[in-house]
């Protein structure tokens, strides 16, 4: 659990850094640099957690640290539309993934996950928080939101499931 939600931060990171490459300047890039310094801290802290509990990162890291910032750049070359909708997608998968880790963890042993509980829920809730600005912020004006939408959804699925395993 806690190799995949570092791996989702790590990538999340690098999407953030990929559309502040490409908007860095423009009127969006204070708006991104603002999630990016959420995700930022969201890192941090699994970095941390990885360390006290002696957990590897997945073994992707480097796929997705390329993946990621190309995606990142990849959707912002599209304009603020794209990116946001590449922020919508993408948040709208991890806050999904928290959820199920919520709901795990609460039949497993809620008293022994307290404070896990409690950061997965902060985190989950700062993603839906991004999510929706991406949404105020004309994700789905973009022509194709929908495809563009489900294909990042189908990667982020996809990364989940591998980094669980490696």
């Amino acid at each position: 659990m806690l190799r995949v939600d570092h791996a989702g931060e790590y990538g999340a990171n690098r999407i953030y850094a990929g559309q502040m490459a490409v908007l860095g300047r423009s009127q969006t890039g204070q708006l991104i640099q603002e999630m990016w310094d959420q995700e930022k801290k969201h890192l941090a802290k699994f970095n941390e957690i990885l360390a006290e509990n002696r957990v590897r990162p997945t073994l992707l890291l480097p796929l997705w640290n390329v993946a990621g910032f190309l995606l990142g750049a990849g959707t912002a070359l599209l304009g603020k539309e794209g990116a946001m909708a590449c922020t919508v997608a993408v948040e709208e998968s991890i806050s999904e993934h928290y959820n199920s880790q919520i709901r795990a963890l609460m039949e497993e042993d809620p008293d022994r996950y307290v404070e896990l509980l409690k950061l997965i829920k902060e985190f989950r809730d700062d993603e839906m928080e991004h999510h929706d600005t991406g949404l105020e912020h004309d994700a789905e004006s973009l022509p194709g939101y929908k495809v563009l939408k489900g294909a990042i959804q189908l990667g982020c699925t996809a990364a989940i499931f591998v980094s669980q395993r490696l």
